[in-house]
């Protein structure tokens, strides 16, 4: 009994993800500069389709406001 549940627990602990050749696939397998026309083109269909976000002045303030805000919080707890 004891080798079925020892077979059933290493059985789990393996992996279904496909192993890590070491080269890039897809998207990242491209040059940049693919990558940026691509990632343009998604952009633009976006804003076409009046699904995209035009930030104004005061929204990008605010945004980087609150991301300055949460990196200083984060570096005062990790440094006491």
């Amino acid at each position: 009994m004891a080798t079925t549940s020892q077979n059933a627990s290493s059985s789990r602990a393996k992996s279904t993800a496909a192993p890590k050749t070491g080269n890039p696939r897809g998207f990242a397998a491209m040059d940049p500069a693919t990558q940026r026309r691509i990632a343009s083109e998604g952009g633009k269909a976006s804003h076409e389709s009046g699904r995209g976000h035009q930030w104004t002045p005061e929204e990008a303030r605010a945004a980087g406001r609150k991301g300055g805000q949460a990196s200083r919080t984060n570096r005062a707890s990790t440094n006491s």
